[in-house]
């Protein structure tokens, strides 16, 4: 959709509303909050926190919490512009009303190549997971097969997905929460095999909270914003939702106690549990305290429920990408078969685009099963950071159209107008510093740059073949009231 929403009879819609966009509005309420759930809950969590721990120890619970304060921020900003304006193109839609067409053109694509990217990671994982008990299947024949799976599975219906998602979000919720009181009692009755050795103490006894110092706690933040990878995902959902008044400011302000119980107080009774001597890369950490503690089948069922947290990413990021790609055509910024709705009005053809190439993550495990996982995970995070930025910056700006009396004021608002947002745009930049430091993320900035490069000649093409779409600006509006 344009800035400027137009409704069925050809007339301008008000500014505010929701528009019409073809959508089934098939998400209730109890979708739209496991959708949340689940968004904060993905496989950065359960496999990267293995390599994170080797790095930072304890001290990655409080990166966890530092990072998790910032999301917060950001979804707030978030949640202000969706009840000012929800649309399923979301980010997307305000980085083009609000900083012009061009940055609405490069957030969509850049959107929805972190998804793509993400999918490839999530089915890395998920083949990783399947080969704890199948290890003489290929990474790259398990990745396949999930891929064909989800896809035909997205297709159906967004009822469907949202019912997927749902019961893959209940797993892990379930899950988590059944590993924090085993571990909790682990601490307190001292049971298991990890009785005897389980303590508090464990997140200072072995040289301090911050066992290889602040430097190398920072460096693990790059992996710790991929893990809240897709919790802005409530806002593409925005145009499927039966009540988005409602039930997105109820899934948003949820966000701080889902962190702090889902990853800083898993994470810390994992830690308390297993002295952090003993995770090591490549392990998810769950699994490796469940095999610790000596639960019969434990490991197994853990190692199930963080396959499940996979597939689910991989299932969001296929629903993600074909809604962000329909927003594209709509604004005349990617080919227009891409705005189709199917019978069972779902973007069939930009969910198969983004399938085939999500495909390059089985052909990564073909030829790098070792290294395919840190690769992909660099670039989703670059985008995701972009992302980010992008709603940031949008809220500043809308602000300052509120403040102005240029545009309505959202029923949402966050905690602290646009100061909250300035705190996260310094401390993403700062984020995008550590990457640059470091040789082995730093790829992702190159990747980002080329991938910039091929937009900027994208938007110049289209500037040729279509300049009234390069040059709209709908960012002057009437005095509200």
């Amino acid at each position: 959709m344009t800035s400027a929403q137009v409704n069925k009879n050809g007339d301008e819609a008000v500014r505010g509303d929701a528009p019409e966009e073809g959508y089934e509005r098939g998400l209730g309420s109890r979708q739209v909050q496991m959708i949340a759930i689940g968004g904060a809950i993905g496989v950065g969590l359960f496999l990267g926190a293995g390599a994170n721990i080797a790095k930072a120890g304890p001290s990655l619970i409080f990166m966890y919490a530092l990072a998790g304060v910032i999301i917060f921020f950001i979804m707030r900003a978030l949640g202000e512009l969706l009840l000012y304006r929800p649309v399923s193109g979301s980010f997307a839609e305000y980085s083009r009303e609000f900083l012009g067409p061009f940055f609405g053109y490069f957030t969509g694509w850049t959107y929805w190549l972190m998804w793509v990217v993400t999918g490839m990671a999530e089915l890395t994982a998920a083949a990783i997971y399947v080969n704890y008990w199948w290890p003489q299947i290929p990474q790259w024949v398990t990745a396949l097969v999930f891929l064909v799976i989800l896809f035909g599975a997205n297709l159906i219906s967004v009822k469907l997905f949202g019912e997927i998602e749902f019961w893959f979000s209940m797993v892990k919720v379930t899950a988590l929460l059944g590993m924090i009181v085993i571990g909790l009692g682990v601490l307190t009755f001292g049971f298991s095999a990890a009785g005897d050795t389980a303590a508090v103490s464990n997140l200072w006894a072995y040289d301090g909270f911050f066992p290889k110092g602040i430097g190398s706690s920072l460096m693990t933040l790059q992996g710790v914003m991929f893990a809240y990878l897709a919790v802005e995902l409530v806002g593409v959902t925005a145009g499927e939702s039966e009540n988005p008044e409602k039930t997105l400011p109820k899934a948003i302000n949820t966000l701080p106690w889902r962190i702090a119980l889902f990853y800083v107080g898993a994470l810390t009774v994992i830690l308390c549990v297993v002295k952090w001597t003993e995770f090591a890369p490549g392990v998810s950490p769950f699994v490796a305290a469940f095999a610790k503690i000596g639960i019969p089948a434990g490991a197994a069922i853990v190692n199930f429920v963080v396959l499940t947290a996979a597939l689910s990413s991989c299932n969001s990021g296929m629903y993600s990408t074909g809604r962000m790609l329909r927003t594209l055509a709509d604004n005349g910024e990617a080919p227009r078969i891409f705005s189709r709705l199917s019978s069972t009005k779902t973007p069939a053809f930009g969910i198969t685009v983004s399938v085939l190439f999500m495909g390059i993550g089985v052909i990564l495990n073909y030829i790098v099963p070792e290294k395919a996982f840190g690769y992909v995970v660099s670039v989703a995070t670059a985008a995701g950071i972009w992302t980010w930025l992008m709603i940031l910056i949008s809220h500043v700006l809308y602000r300052r159209g509120v403040d102005a009396g240029r545009l309505p004021a959202s029923s949402f608002p966050a905690p602290g107008g646009a100061k909250c947002s300035w705190v996260a745009i310094v401390f993403l930049l700062f984020v995008t510093g550590l990457i640059a430091y470091d040789a082995d993320s730093r790829v992702c900035l190159y990747v980002m740059a080329g991938w910039a490069a091929a937009l900027g000649i994208g938007w110049a093409v289209l500037k040729t073949r279509n300049p009234e779409v390069t040059g709209r600006r709908d960012t002057e509006f009437e005095k509200v009231g």
